[in-house]
């Protein structure tokens, strides 16, 4: 099993993401590439355009809340989508390098519009297997 990775999961009418990593910053960077899948695929996206999101919170948990809606919140306000995340993670204050482009909507075929990330299923910890994983449900 590869060490990045990301994955959606059923959850009622919204939708679940989450990412793994051999860190949490690796984990989180996923989860934002589980998030954009929602909307397109990811390799349709290309990296021309870059927007730096900074954000803290008080706990892991809530860092990577605030760090999906930040995502969702720029995405809504400029009309992009990103589909490469560049994350950094000290204590609970991240720093993520996104890139992407303006969203093309006939060649992207955007399929879903998310709102929000939630505090449902939320759980930012490592696995068994040493791997850390970074999940919640997103509003859709």
């Amino acid at each position: 099993m590869p060490t990045r990775r990301w994955e959606h999961f059923d959850h009622d009418a919204d939708i679940g993401v989450r990412g793994y990593g051999a860190t949490r910053a690796e984990a989180f960077a996923q989860a934002a590439l589980a998030l954009a899948a929602l909307i397109t695929d990811p390799a349709s996206i290309r990296p021309d355009q870059s927007v730096t999101i900074r954000c803290s919170a008080p706990d892991t948990e809530r860092l990577l809340v605030d760090w999906l809606d930040a995502l969702v919140y720029e995405m809504a306000v400029s009309d992009r989508i990103f589909g490469e995340f560049d994350v950094e993670i000290e204590g609970n204050v991240l720093r993520g390098d996104c890139r992407g482009e303006t969203i093309d909507r006939a060649r992207h075929q955007p399929a879903v519009e998310v709102k929000g990330a939630t505090q449902t299923a939320l759980r930012v910890a490592r696995t068994p297997q040493g791997q850390w994983v970074a999940q919640c449900v997103v509003d859709v």
